[in-house]
């Protein structure tokens, strides 16, 4: 039996080849297919991207009603605004009441002084802004529950000054004194401290009180009170119902 001759393949260049399959498959069928593929691409490139901000996000929002009022105070003159001063909901500025009072604690304390206190101290709050009360300082000889105010002057009085004077807190105003009993102060006995709790009479004077008490003798009636450097006529009628000899 006559053998076979083997088999040749033969061998074409991948150029050759490709130009081959062009030409099976038609070059106008592959431009559609190739545009489909890209419309493909596209469409789904779309659907998966992610979207630019939008112009509404970047512009400023508008704040609540706290936000408006710092917004308002920073950008409408918020400097013209008095201290303690804030805008209500209707827009009209309203003034707050001041959160610290300024009061003068004397006497038997550790540590006499002026001090500030929150709004709605009182008495035993002062006493101990002031160090609490000194040896020998008679603590129930005043309201230690009185509450305080803006100018008020506290006096604590020693054991041995009572009852000759009962100071307590006295108000700058001069409205008179609260914190307890009131007694009148002897203008033959009382010290300096005692005298300055009277209202209208400083440390000037009351100094001035002592060196005529002791230059001309005891005072012989509250009226003579009056021959006293810085006491009129007007300032001896605010004093007569506090006083004693």
């Amino acid at each position: 039996m006559e053998a076979l001759p083997p088999h040749r393949t033969t061998f074409r260049p991948l150029g050759q080849r490709v130009r081959d399959w062009i030409t099976w498959f038609g070059t106008a069928r592959l431009v559609v297919t190739a545009l489909s593929v890209l419309a493909v691409g596209g469409g789904a490139y779309w659907l998966v991207r992610v979207p630019a901000p939008s112009v509404e996000s970047s512009l400023p929002r508008a704040g609540g009603a706290g936000q408006s009022g710092s917004a308002g105070s920073a950008g409408s003159g918020s400097g013209s605004r008095p201290p303690n001063t804030v805008v209500s909901d209707d827009g009209a500025p309203t003034t707050t009441q001041t959160t610290m009072v300024v009061v003068h604690v004397a006497g038997a304390v550790a540590v006499p002084g002026v001090y500030r206190l929150p709004a709605g101290a009182r008495v035993i709050d002062a006493v101990a802004a002031a160090g609490g009360a000194a040896a020998g300082a008679r603590l129930d000889a005043i309201n230690l529950a009185t509450p305080l105010r803006d100018g008020d002057r506290l006096y604590v009085p020693l054991a041995r000054e009572v009852p000759a004077v009962v100071p307590g807190v006295s108000s700058s105003s001069g409205e008179g004194a609260s914190g307890g009993a009131q007694g009148p102060v002897n203008l033959n006995t009382a010290t300096l401290e005692q005298l300055q709790t009277l209202p209208g009479v400083g440390p000037a004077t009351a100094a001035a009180i002592v060196s005529h008490r002791e230059r001309n003798g005891p005072f012989a009636s509250v009226e003579a009170l009056g021959d006293v450097h810085g006491i009129g006529p007007a300032k001896l009628d605010v004093l007569r119902p506090l006083v004693s000899i």
